[in-house]
């Protein structure tokens, strides 16, 4: 499944990306703008979300080789390449910049105070200090947050208390120094731990080296796993489903790829929705619209995914009430 999804997204990106170009002779001038898209990952770890992003920039009037110029960069996990990203877009004169994820977004905040800056999702903006306020942003950013909620941090603890009998302690795994978000997460999961009387033990792993490693840990210490969306989490998710399946470790993933790697369960948002708002975003900045004027959204619509044949191989019974509540059911 994953090498039908990223064949598509490479195919669709190809295309996308294809010669560049002002408009033929025969054609009006136009204004030609000129968006980069930034992404902390690869073209097969994203998928098809830039393809759904410069399709909906397309169904807003900007076609590419007419009166758009599309600019992407991949930093393949490495979340040190990202300022040299930005800094090359900022010489290549861009109108705008598209970032995806918490360490992109504060890296092209660093880089600019002047191009718009439009981030396809990130944490908690007000809270990693991108942002002023979600209603009125200010400066040069704006776009869609996933800033965890009381209710959508609950969530992950309570698909684990459903499908695993009598848990007491829970696995919390995570680069913690990625971006300010996991940690902002951590807490919201530690305080919620407390009223469901559970135990949880974060597990920070910075290096894809030690997390055969950090999963023994967790099998010994722990009766569950949550793994927590950060590039190197993302990156590594093939290994990361292997891992948990080898130790027997029942395992939420707040990303929702992680199901189509072998995943047991996931919950979050739509990435593809929130590639299309971005898109939103852009047109309106390119038609004369103020980063600063633009809200920032977050999603009201979340996922989930449950692989039951993820289940069958560690001898667990999901909940009819948990299968019938998905949006995606792997059999």
């Amino acid at each position: 499944m994953i090498s039908r999804v990223c064949a598509f997204a490479l195919a669709a990106l190809t295309a996308c990306l294809g010669p560049f170009g002002l408009a033929s002779a025969e054609e009006p001038m136009q204004k030609v703008a000129r968006v980069a898209f930034i992404d902390p990952y690869s073209p097969s770890v994203t998928g098809p979300g830039t393809s759904v992003f410069w399709a909906r920039l397309q169904e807003l009037g900007w076609t590419q080789g007419q009166n758009l110029i599309a600019e992407a960069r991949w930093a393949d996990g490495r979340v040190d390449r990202l300022p040299a990203l930005m800094v090359e877009m900022i010489e290549h004169k861009v109108d705008v910049i598209v970032t995806r994820g918490t360490p992109a977004t504060i890296a092209a905040k660093n880089a600019t105070t002047t191009i718009p800056i439009v981030f396809a999702s990130m944490g908690d903006p007000v809270g990693a200090g991108v942002v002023a306020s979600l209603a009125r942003p200010g400066g040069n950013l704006t776009g869609l947050s996933l800033e965890a909620t009381a209710e959508v941090s609950s969530k992950y603890l309570e698909l684990l208390q459903d499908t695993v009998p009598r848990l007491s302690t829970v696995a919390v795994i995570s680069n913690l120094d990625s971006s300010p978000y996991p940690k902002i997460l951590v807490k919201h999961l530690e305080r919620i731990a407390q009223t469901r009387g559970l135990k949880l033990h974060v597990l920070d792993v910075h290096d894809p080296g030690t997390l055969a490693g950090v999963f023994r840990q967790a099998r010994r210490q722990t009766q569950a796993a949550l793994v927590l969306a950060d590039p190197l989490t993302i990156t590594h998710r093939q290994e990361i489903t292997k891992l948990a399946a080898s130790n027997r470790l029942p395992t939420v993933y707040a990303f929702l790829a992680f199901t189509d790697s072998g995943g047991l369960m996931a919950y979050g948002a739509d990435p593809l929705v929130l590639f299309r708002r971005a898109a939103e975003y852009v047109d309106k900045i390119l038609r004369g619209a103020k980063p600063a004027d633009l809200p920032i959204e977050q999603p009201t619509q979340f996922k989930l995914v449950v692989n039951l044949q993820a289940a069958r191989a560690l001898g667990l019974t999901i909940p009819e009430t948990i299968v019938l509540r998905a949006d995606e059911v792997i059999r």
